[in-house]
């Protein structure tokens, strides 16, 4: 029985055959527009059938055909080429882009969840730092504008480590004052670094 993985796989491996005559960059990035839509939409209607989610983005050839004409490199038709009435899977791909959140955001969240709870470190530092830190995290997992590998990266770094150093410093007894401002200052650059290679890293 094929998985969902296999009919992604089997689906975009079509794409990929039909859009050969497409230079390598294009391809790889028609097919990387692809694959984010489809995790965007699986993540998005969890329970929905991955059969219903290829087929309202369109027949592989169809898809090929429009990104060969928008390349001006398809059948006579030039730039406005196209199967008349096929699915737009490019104007899908930047509706669920534009109706996500600026990748800025997430960014901000998590680069300043620790410098917020350093400034106010009673009430409510601590507890508007941790949301800072969870709902930045949750914006970053399900953003357009990263794949699944800079994610896991971008969470470990801005979210997982930090959190595991603070709570590993508390329970271990260490001395505060200078020595807690010091570990602070280079977690906090830690963040900011994480954050300026997600901000380069990230799709447009």
């Amino acid at each position: 029985m094929k998985t969902s993985v296999d009919a992604v796989r089997d689906y975009l491996h079509a794409v990929e055959r039909e859009s050969s005559a497409l230079p390598a960059e294009r391809r790889q990035e028609l097919l990387a527009d692809l694959a984010e839509h489809i995790e965007v939409t699986r993540a998005e209607r969890p329970g929905g059938e991955i059969g219903d989610i290829l087929a309202a983005l369109g027949d592989p050839r169809t898809i090929a055909a429009t990104a060969l004409a928008e390349a001006g490199s398809g059948p006579a038709g030039g730039l406005g080429g196209g199967t008349a009435g096929a699915p737009a899977w490019s104007d899908a791909g930047a509706a669920a882009r534009s109706g996500k959140v600026h990748p800025l955001v997430p960014l901000l969240m998590l680069t300043l969840s620790l410098p917020f709870m350093m400034l106010f470190p009673g009430e409510p530092g601590p507890v508007f730092g941790v949301l800072f830190r969870v709902v930045g995290a949750v914006l970053l997992c399900t953003s357009v504008h990263w794949d699944a590998r800079r994610k896991t990266t971008g969470v470990l770094l801005t979210a997982v480590v930090p959190t595991a150093v603070i709570v590993t410093w508390n329970l271990s007894g260490a001395p505060g004052g200078t020595q807690a401002f010091l570990a602070n200052l280079v977690t906090s650059a830690v963040l900011i670094c994480a954050a300026v290679w997600l901000w380069r890293v990230r799709r447009a």
